[in-house]
């Protein structure tokens, strides 16, 4: 784990979270143009035997202590699938939930990709399987030894918003194009 709790003035530090009722994974990553440097992640295990709501109250509360410590600039957080259980769905949901809304209450852009989406930015193939990933972020981040495969999966969400965060926003803040037949006039 890094020392640099700040981030360096021209770095963009950014907060990637994999969430789950049991695990919660989340990895910090500064990014400076196209160079990206691991900072720090763990995993938010909850007490199985504790209720929903306090299951849900641990995940909050260890991810806000996690934005304090680390001072992140924006968050991306991995999309639900669906299961075919619907507890286990409703379950994630609410994890989901709780995920979302600790980095929005710090005041940080929270933005969302589907899992796949992280899958094949990181990897290159959609499909992969978390050893995969887990192998990729290594290359990508060398040197470390990941908290756990929940850790590596939010590790490559962040890497993946590093990659298209930054495009996202110049998309949005690009100038529109001028509408249809709107030559200027010949004099």
């Amino acid at each position: 784990m890094s020392l640099a709790v700040f981030p360096s003035v021209r770095a963009k530090r950014i907060l990637g979270l994999d969430p789950g009722l049991q695990k919660t994974g989340w990895g910090i990553i500064d990014v400076e143009g196209s160079h990206l440097r691991h900072v720090a992640d763990g995993t938010v295990r909850t007490d199985p035997a504790a209720s929903t709501a306090r299951r849900l109250q641990t995940l909050f509360t260890d991810l806000t202590e996690v934005i304090a410590a680390w001072h992140p600039h924006e968050a991306a957080v991995e999309e639900t699938f669906v299961n075919k259980n619907a507890a286990s769905t409703l379950k994630l949901g609410l994890a989901r939930g709780a995920v979302l809304l600790a980095p929005a209450q710090a005041g940080l852009d929270v933005a969302e990709y589907a899992a796949k989406f992280v899958k094949k930015s990181v990897v290159g193939v959609g499909g992969a399987g978390k050893q995969q990933v887990e192998a990729m972020v290594r290359v990508l981040l060398p040197g470390i030894v990941p908290d756990s495969a929940d850790s590596a999966d939010a590790l490559a969400v962040a890497i993946c918003h590093a990659h298209y965060g930054s495009t996202q926003r110049r998309w949005e803040n690009a100038a529109p194009p001028p509408p249809p037949n709107s030559a200027v006039p010949a004099s």
